[in-house]
């Protein structure tokens, strides 16, 4: 700060207002241009932890999650928040708890002496968490998950929706037999995609025979039991619907092992959109897309004031992304 405040030909603690921004503090326009342009000549950088500190405030927002941070498929969520937190010329803090309460613990209480008070709380899954107690009274808003606090502001896939838009977009092909493989663990996501099939269903004058639908919790091994299931019966389903793209991979096994051709003798829409998975199936898998990065970008974009969500739980619709799994049933002779 000394070579910036003789090169600019002004005093350290002019050097100090111009560099920290201050707004209390009246520098004429050419002295201030002076000194940006000493800095910037010098290669100076002010020390914006430090300035935090002597501030009470933060460049940082936090970010805490328990998986999202180490798997590519939720690690969208990031990049939103990061691209969100980048145009307000902050940084993300990030730290992946990996389900570790103490871990979680200890990186709250270092995020709060390094002056963070915006909090993100970001889930792999779609599910209910308990706000830390730490939190209580900071600025939160919940990505991917949900409280009980009516007051906290949440942004979620909108997976009743979703659910329903999959089904209908099966119904709009004809089909009418559709079955459900569901390998998800109990949560809110299970619950609002099949509450939404049950809906498109209803609304187009069928009852969903309890028989079609499978719950077996796992990943694609379970999904594969699950379609056999369902498949390896005289009046099998024309259609599945998997509530997620790993339990699509396995329905597909089930259906090749068993002789049927996709999506001629038997359709697929999944959940989802893992591209590792849906592109490169075979057929590539129709599914519905989680809107990761919007999620993100969202969640962030209300904590530091761009957008507005109100309390409680903003849902993001979830597009369906069409490839080659679903088609007309065939007819029987």
């Amino acid at each position: 700060m000394q070579d910036v405040a003789e090169a600019a030909q002004v005093s350290q603690t002019t050097v100090s207002f111009v560099l920290s921004g201050r707004p209390d503090t009246s520098i004429a326009e050419p002295t201030r241009q002076r000194v940006l342009e000493a800095a910037q000549a010098l290669g100076y950088r002010p020390n914006a932890m430090a300035r935090a500190l002597r501030q009470g405030t933060s460049t940082l927002v936090g970010l805490i999650s328990d998986e999202v941070a180490t798997t590519p498929f939720a690690g969208l969520i990031v990049r939103g928040a990061q691209d969100a937190a980048w145009q307000h010329r902050r940084i993300l803090a990030l730290v992946s708890t990996s389900h570790r309460d103490d871990l979680e613990q200890e990186a709250i209480d270092s995020l709060l002496q390094h002056q963070v008070d915006t909090f993100l709380i970001a889930t792999m899954f779609h599910r209910r968490i308990t706000i830390p107690p730490a939190l209580r009274g900071q600025a939160v808003v919940l990505v991917n998950c949900i409280s009980d606090d009516a007051l906290v502001r949440s942004v979620v896939p909108d997976e009743q929706a979703g659910g329903r838009l999959a089904t209908t977009h099966l119904l709009e092909h004809g089909h009418t037999r559709i079955g459900i493989v569901d390998t998800l663990h109990p949560g809110p996501a299970a619950t609002l995609r099949l509450q939404g099939h049950l809906e498109a269903m209803a609304d187009a004058g069928l009852a969903q025979a309890p028989d079609r639908i499978v719950h077996r919790p796992g990943d694609q091994e379970a999904g594969e039991q699950a379609a056999r299931q369902l498949l390896d019966r005289p009046d099998r389903p024309t259609a599945l619907f998997c509530l997620n793209d790993r339990a699509a991979m396995g329905a597909q096994a089930a259906a090749r092992s068993l002789g049927l051709r996709m999506p001629e003798d038997l359709s697929l829409i999944g959940y989802d959109n893992q591209e590792v998975i849906a592109a490169h199936l075979h057929p590539a898998l129709t599914t519905m897309q989680l809107p990761h990065h919007e999620l993100g970008y969202q969640g962030a974009s209300a904590l530091l004031g761009a957008t507005t969500l109100p309390p409680g739980c903003t849902r993001l619709a979830c597009p369906l992304v069409r490839r080659a799994s679903v088609s007309p049933p065939a007819r029987t002779p």
